[in-house]
């Protein structure tokens, strides 16, 4: 294999070779881009070369990077080198880029995280630059990069892309979607006079240009544009002070054949794109880079015509992370019996699920287009949001005045009538009346819907693996019964809730409701974590247990409890817990996660923190009980008040409140019983997994929740999907690594919340939105990376940034810089980090001290100084 290979001969299949750089910009060169012309060496040479000056298998990082520079270049390779070099001409000018094997691709940028040398002039200069190149593989910050995103350092090689400097008289970068809002149909540009590493760097605060789908101009702010990076002659670059004018560096011509590259490029990725460009003085636009912008969210398939409101469900649920793809099955499943039940539109294939459930980065979304068309839903839907997701509501109410989702239907009878039906099957009014006059009954009825549910029998003995599949489904399928089964009893509480407040007038506030409401009785998940707390006392007293506990990894110490190794204490207690609440788990709603029983090591965990908590009025059963104690005493304080006014309105407020303290508490009864059927049905998918293990059509019997139910079929007929479920375990992984998902996001990629840019405040510094979010937390201002350290949470402020400084980016809470836009490196890293970030803000270093607490509103663009 040749040592260097021209760009025009490369595309996406040689990655391995000539890296994502590389790789790219063949593809636009083929693609007939105007890109200048060059070659590459390849991947091999590197390894050549590494494999002389650094044997060992995972060096560190300052030993591997001075091996690169200090070993010799084998003589082969840099005559291939200087062959190359010397077809582009006598001493050309050329840019020696880095071109990773993980660089430039769709889950992760990289973006300034290897080096790039500009001007490059001679064939001495070029072959210290590619050897630099080289050794920028293993910067501190490509290491700490890769670590974060996963990637193994030993699959990763370095080529280098070679490119003859071009004239420039204005460059920057054009991403083809809105990085902050995720807005697909908006073009976005920086511009800046010279070369483009001023914009990319962040050393200039540039041009920025906002081009809409139909190719106007939504906005263009002129930056100060207070440096240029400019080439000097016989090689290298420098920074010069620019007059600092400011006058627009593009014209209206200039912007629409930048858009109409990006879209080009865009089709010919298939995917937002992230591109670098410069503009000759004589009008010539060239492109330099493109790579895939990696911050984007996936989009949920549309539901509908139009654009469309996805909600994002499991979020809404508390889980940030990503849904293994089983779990996303059995809500499918689940969904299927709620549309059928409840709204009265059953769905065909109860695997695919309603049309209006959608997947996307393995979070689950709704299309709640409907709900914003419709009265009813406009009124309810939020309301319901209020209690379970409050900022999701409050987004959502935002796009009222949208004319895209005005209101179509306006008659409530439509919904009226499906709610009656609902109610009337399931018996809900009769449940809710019988347990306000007598919540013994209440609770009786709840003892009999867990006892039905624990009830639950496995497949009949001898069933096959299709059969238990089946049974699995149908488990599912019933989970929604647990909802109407209990939950009218825990509501019957807070009916009677309201009806206190309404009786109880201003007496009975809203910080006096959470009074009311604290330690209430009959919570399964309150009386598991005592339980649980009643453990630890047991275990403390036990020498060896607590020795246990105390001296060993909680995941040693779970493998020892599978094993009958534990301190007798230890196991027999633990053992009692699980009989009961084994079914449960981090992101229990997710069937394919593990539950404590399979897995107990996050309980151990807990249980040796408990240990450690030696304040007996920190106890957690001290302090509930201390919780009930305030909220009767808050009882007869508002009673009290009340009886001022009317005893009889006063005995009301007592016989409604008594209830709600009897009944409320069961509010999450219907929970446990839903995740004490996705249990059932995973232990019987566990055994299918167990059957398909043993065929050899899955490598571990756990594969079996990285496949859906279909596929499972598939695989009981002889399918092999190791290589999917591969697949699907590294894209869970680095969808686990995404730290923002939105709460509402439209069929356009738009996030609402990243618009929703409200009344700025008095007092507050602004600057450009570059990555969406809030932070609060102490400042941390840096003039200079070097020795410099943030504790996590802080707000990194510093004058500018450049691929140095992202180190830092792994504590940061937040980021505001003096300089830079909202496409230099800078903000593309805080963006994949899903660090707020606000940049082009004026004087920030010196207004802003260490330590003052600061909030980063990087949607709004704004930072607020607490005083």
């Amino acid at each position: 294999m040749d040592t260097t290979v021209g760009l025009d001969e490369v595309g996406p299949d040689d990655l391995a070779d000539v890296g994502g750089k590389a790789a790219n910009l063949g593809v636009l060169l083929r693609a007939g881009v105007r890109v200048p012309d060059g070659f590459c060496v390849r991947t091999d040479a590197y390894r050549r070369v590494a494999a002389v000056a650094c044997p060992e298998a995972a060096p560190d990082a300052r030993s591997a990077r001075e091996a690169l520079l200090d070993g010799a270049m084998p003589d082969d390779v840099a005559a291939a080198v200087l062959a190359a070099y010397r077809k582009l001409g006598d001493d050309v000018p050329v840019a020696v880029r880095s071109s990773a094997t993980a660089e430039d691709l769709p889950t992760a940028s990289f973006a300034g995280q290897q080096d790039t040398y500009l001007n490059v002039v001679g064939e001495t200069a070029l072959l210290d630059a590619v050897r630099h190149c080289w050794a920028s593989l293993w910067t501190d910050r490509a290491v700490e990069y890769r670590a974060r995103n996963g990637i193994d350092p030993s699959t990763v090689a370095l080529a280098v892309v070679v490119q003859r400097m071009v004239e420039v008289a204005v460059a920057g970068v054009l991403f083809t979607a809105d990085p902050v809002s995720g807005r697909r149909t908006r073009t976005v540009i920086d511009a800046a006079p010279g070369l483009g590493e001023a914009v990319v760097s962040g050393a200039v605060n540039p041009d920025h240009v906002t081009v809409e789908a139909d190719g106007s101009v939504a906005g263009y702010r002129v930056g100060d544009k207070g440096v240029a990076v400019r080439p000097v002659a016989g090689g290298g670059v420098s920074t010069v002070a620019s007059d600092g004018d400011p006058v627009r560096c593009l014209d209206d011509a200039q912007i629409a054949e930048l858009v109409a590259l990006g879209r080009r490029v865009e089709a010919d990725f298939g995917a937002p794109q992230d591109i670098e460009w410069a503009i000759a003085p004589d009008g010539t636009l060239w492109t330099t880079q493109s790579r895939p912008i990696t911050t984007l969210h996936p989009l949920p398939p549309p539901g509908g015509p139009g654009l469309r409101v996805h909600v994002c469900v499991s979020l809404a649920q508390g889980l940030t992370g990503p849904l293994t793809p089983m779990g996303i099955s059995a809500i499918r499943v689940v969904a299927s019996s709620v549309a059928g039940a409840v709204f009265g539109f059953p769905v065909a294939d109860r695997l695919t699920g309603p049309p209006a459930l959608g997947v996307a980065g393995g979070r689950v979304f709704v299309d709640a287009t409907p709900v914003l068309r419709s009265a009813a839903g406009r009124r309810l839907v939020p309301m319901v949001l209020d209690v379970m997701e409050a900022r999701s509501a409050v987004v959502l109410r935002g796009l009222f005045d949208r004319p895209e989702f005005s209101l179509r239907t306006t008659s409530w009878r439509p919904f009226a009538t499906r709610l009656l039906r609902a109610l009337a099957h399931f018996r809900i009014p009769p449940v809710v009346v019988m347990s306000l006059l007598s919540p013994a009954a209440g609770l009786r009825h709840v003892e009999g819907a867990r006892r039905r549910t624990r009830g639950l029998a496995p497949s009949r003995p001898g069933a096959g693996p299709h059969e238990r599949v089946d049974h699995a489904v149908d488990t599912m399928g019933e989970v929604f019964t647990a909802i109407p089964a209990v939950a009218p009893v825990a509501a019957a509480g807070f009916v009677a809730l309201g009806a206190a407040r309404k009786l109880a007038g201003p007496d009975l506030d809203a910080a006096g409701v959470h009074e009311v409401l604290r330690s209430l009785p009959h919570n399964c998940t309150t009386e598991m974590d005592l339980e649980l707390w009643d453990v630890a006392t047991r275990v403390r007293a036990d020498a060896a247990s607590a020795a246990a506990l105390s001296e060993r990894p909680a995941p040693d110490l779970a493998i020892a409890y599978r094993q009958g190794a534990l301190p007798p204490v230890l196991d027999t207690q633990l053992h009692r817990f699980l009989a009961e609440h084994g079914h449960r788990a981090v992101a229990e709603i997710d069937l394919g996660v593990l539950r404590w029983s399979d897995d107990p090591s996050y309980l151990l965990g807990v249980l040796a923190g408990y240990l450690r908590t030696d304040d007996p009025d920190a106890a957690p059963d001290v302090r509930f009980a201390r919780g009930a104690r305030a909220a009767e005493d808050a009882v007869r304080s508002v009673v009290a008040a009340v009886r001022r006014r009317s005893r009889l309105r006063a005995a009301a407020v007592r016989f409604a409140l008594g209830r709600t303290r009897r009944l409320a508490g069961l509010r999450e009864e219907h929970k446990d019983l839903l995740v004490r059927r996705l249990a059932h049905a995973r232990r019987e998918l566990a055994s299918v997994g167990t059957d398909l293990a043993a065929r050899g059509l899955l490598d571990d019997a756990e594969d079996v929740f990285s496949l859906e139910l279909t596929e499972v079929r598939t695989a009981l007929d002889g399918a092999d999907h190791r290589a999917t479920v591969a697949d699907r375990k590294a894209e869970h992984a680095r969808e686990a690594l995404r730290r923002h998902v939105p709460r509402v996001l439209l069929s356009d990629g738009t996030e609402p919340e990243a618009l929703a840019a409200g009344t700025p405040t008095p007092g507050a510094l602004t600057g450009s939105a570059a990555s969406a979010g809030v932070a609060t937390g102490p400042a941390r201002v840096v003039l200079d990376p070097a020795g410099a350290h943030l504790e996590p949470g802080e707000i990194l402020v510093c004058p500018s940034t450049d691929p140095g400084w992202t180190p830092l980016f792994l504590t940061a809470g937040g980021l505001v810089m003096e300089m830079g836009g909202s496409n230099s490196h800078g903000a593309v890293v805080a963006r994949e980090y899903g660090i707020p970030a606000v940049v082009g803000v004026p004087a920030a270093t010196s207004t802003i001290t260490t330590g003052a607490t600061v909030t980063v509103d990087g949607a709004a663009g704004e930072i607020r100084i607490a005083r």
